[in-house]
């Protein structure tokens, strides 16, 4: 008799099934090497959903559908990789006691930066989601594409810099990416970036010249009405000048992926990879972005793959708006919303059945260019009377009122087409009056329906921490893994 696959989930299309295997059960047809993968998958997503407490082999038999067999291959393996650890053992009804484990949040982290039309954030988060560092900068996005490039890698550099524990040091303290180790960074002088090595993690799957630090570049055309480009200081959402860099997120855990060695100093951050967040509209299957709204000199620069050239990382690039939304989604319950994202521009990210939605060709959530006024103003795209227009033209007039009429309006033409169970707003825009906003646009909303409308949790990190899970998500099967370009080439 043929004896069963301990590594096959036991009918994850089946009824009955466990809601996480049903939930990311792969494709008929996946190899096995692809299914282990999707497998190890599962058994995370269940030890980070357990937190400190821990959860027991039999719990991740049951919670995946995985044979006890296939649990323990899989639990050896994230072991030996350090990203999984016992977290003590609990007493059992009958029999020795059960060992309980847990995820190693500080195993491995994402990168996540968020390219807005004059500012750019960046966040690294460890393995649970939790934000250790953040680092924010001016950003000129209308410099020329290579500038910004530059500039980018430069920030990432500060960031990891500032999340490296005390005393941390490189691996191989200097030299080329590739004589370094695998997922190790060199600290640069200020002022320069230099390449930094793959990082590797097989849960993951497919994984310099003087830059500026200040602004990159100047403005290649006018700024945006109702958000003019900062200057040489960052400015808050309320426009108040802000650090170049945020406080590190309460207490976080000590971003080092593996304890130092004896006498030795801690390791730099294991870091997966970047996601990459800013304006649309743009390919995300090609990493490529489009005629940026007022930037049109990025239609067709390969941002992603010139990006992950820089930072020797595997490099995913969205819209700022989906990456906000992608973040939100795990957040909450897996409902059908709208994220409106409303700052130097206007979009939105679309959650359909609890999955991002993206549209065929990645272009879905241009939600700012639904024209409501014919003969209106021009908008920066080139039409009259768009969303984004009039609702800038509001805010720069000092009307917030009117300009939470008109966001609501589209809003609720939003509600009607695609049946959605509420609508978050963010951006900073809506949080200079967040009130005044979540108000207007519900008075509007409830026309169409009893559908809420709230502010999006965040805060200002909402799109930069979407997009470090645009590099998380896949990890723990919660998204499919995105489009990444290959730092090797």
């Amino acid at each position: 008799m043929t004896r069963p696959d301990p590594h096959a989930p036991h009918g994850p299309h089946a009824p009955g099934a466990p809601p996480a295997a049903r939930r990311a059960a792969p494709a008929a047809g996946v190899n096995l090497p692809a299914l282990r993968s999707h497998n190890a998958a599962l058994v995370l997503d269940l030890l980070r959903g357990a937190g400190e407490a821990g959860i027991s082999r039999i719990e991740l038999a049951e919670g995946t559908g995985l044979t006890p067999q296939a649990v323990s291959k899989i639990v050896a393996r994230l072991r030996a990789e350090g990203m999984a650890a016992e977290a003590g053992r609990r007493a059992s009804t009958g029999g020795k006691p059960r060992t309980v484990l847990r995820l190693v949040p500080s195993a491995g982290y994402a990168v996540g930066l968020h390219l807005d039309r004059d500012e750019l954030t960046a966040v690294l988060l460890d393995l649970a989601g939790t934000r250790v560092a953040t680092h924010r900068a001016p950003l000129d996005l209308g410099a020329p594409a290579a500038t910004v490039v530059a500039a980018a890698a430069t920030q990432v550099e500060a960031l990891l810099a500032r999340a490296a524990p005390p005393g941390a040091e490189p691996p191989g303290g200097g030299g080329s990416a590739a004589s370094r180790p695998p997922g190790t960074h060199r600290a640069e002088p200020p002022g320069r970036t230099a390449p930094v090595g793959p990082a590797t993690a097989s849960a993951a799957g497919s994984p310099g010249p003087t830059a500026p630090t200040a602004p990159a570049g100047s403005a290649a055309g006018s700024p945006r009405r109702a958000v003019p480009a900062a200057p040489a200081t960052a400015r808050t959402s309320e426009g108040a000048p802000a650090p170049a860099a945020d406080p590190p997120a309460p207490a976080p855990p000590a971003p080092v992926a593996d304890p130092p060695g004896p006498g030795g100093p801690a390791p730099w951050p294991r870091v997966l990879g970047a996601g990459v967040a800013m304006p649309g509209p743009l390919d995300h299957a090609r990493g490529v972005p489009h005629r940026v709204t007022g930037h049109p000199h990025w239609d067709g620069y390969p941002l992603r793959d010139a990006l992950a050239g820089r930072l020797g990382l595997p490099v995913v690039l969205d819209k700022d708006t989906n990456a906000a939304a992608l973040g939100l989604a795990l957040r909450g319950p897996g409902d059908s919303f709208a994220y409106l994202h409303l700052g130097t521009g206007l979009g939105a990210g679309l959650v359909l059945g609890g999955a991002l939605h993206r549209g065929a060709r990645t272009g879905a959530g241009e939600f700012g260019h639904q024209v409501l006024q014919l003969d209106g103003p021009v908008c920066d795209c080139g039409e009259r009377g768009c969303v984004e227009a009039l609702c800038l033209a509001a805010v720069a007039r000092g009307d917030v009122a009117e300009a939470a009429r008109v966001l609501g309006t589209a809003a609720g033409n939003l509600v009607g087409l695609l049946d959605i169970d509420r609508v978050l707003l963010g951006g900073r825009v809506v949080a200079a009056a967040e009130e005044a906003f979540v108000r207007g646009v519900a008075e509007v909303v409830a026309r169409r329906g009893p559908v809420p409308v709230a502010p999006a949790p965040g805060g200002p990190h909402t799109v930069a921490e979407g997009a470090a899970q645009l590099v998380l998500a896949p990890v723990f099967g919660r998204a499919p893994a995105a489009p990444a370009a290959d730092p090797a080439g």
